[in-house]
């Protein structure tokens, strides 16, 4: 009776173990998760940190895109926005690669810290590539929190419309900030912020079949 007690308990006790573990794990990741949080938004406020990793050496992770964002002379809308100041707290800071890419929202937060969770790991297993582009593009509220209003002004008698002159391109329009507006390509006329005629008349043809 005695040994087939001490057997009955054996699983009962291995039961309470793993129970036991998955709590323990379940703590340590609640803990674990606000804490990474905070370091990572620490680290991201660093343009150096964004541009660290090494996929072979010397190559650092988005150089040409970096390379680009320094230039004294802005060759994209990236590098213009990083030639401008931004207010914090009523101080103006230089411009940095989060300010775009941080998320304007709880949700958009997640997002970027899941993503970014994501390619640090293959990163540690040594199978992380680097992006052509991106996977997750900006979200129109990551480019409303600075830029919250369009350009609805009249334009002169002599002048055609501009795009968000006309309010029915304002309004569920169905296409995003960045289908138009790219950020990282050189292609993009400084004197028209940056667009590029050639990729913008195929976001154009979604709805005005003369662009096709």
């Amino acid at each position: 009776m005695a040994g087939a007690t001490g057997q009955g308990r054996a699983p009962a006790r291995s039961g309470r173990a793993r129970r036991a573990g998955a709590w323990l794990a379940l703590v340590g990741v609640c803990l674990a998760a606000p804490a990474g949080f905070v370091v990572s938004d620490r680290l991201e406020a660093r343009n150096d940190f964004c541009s660290s990793c090494h996929l072979e050496p010397g190559v650092p992770l988005h150089q040409a895109i970096r390379r680009d964002f320094d230039a004294a002379a802005a060759a994209s809308l990236a590098a213009a926005h990083a030639r401008a100041d931004v207010l914090d707290a009523g101080a103006p800071r230089e411009f940095r690669c989060i300010d775009c890419h941080g998320g304007a929202s709880l949700t958009g937060r997640l997002r970027v810290k899941l993503l970014a969770a994501r390619d640090a790991f293959w990163y540690v297993v040594g199978h992380f590539e680097e992006p052509q582009e991106m996977r997750w593009p900006l979200w129109d509220e990551d480019c409303a929190k600075c830029h919250p209003d369009f350009d609805e002004s009249e334009p002169a008698e002599w002048e055609s419309p501009g795009f968000h002159q006309l309010a029915v391109h304002n309004a569920e329009l169905g296409v995003a900030c960045v289908e138009c507006h790219r950020s990282h390509e050189a292609d993009g006329d400084p004197a028209a912020h940056f667009i590029a005629a050639s990729h913008v008349r195929s976001q154009c043809a979604r709805c005005h079949a003369e662009f096709e």
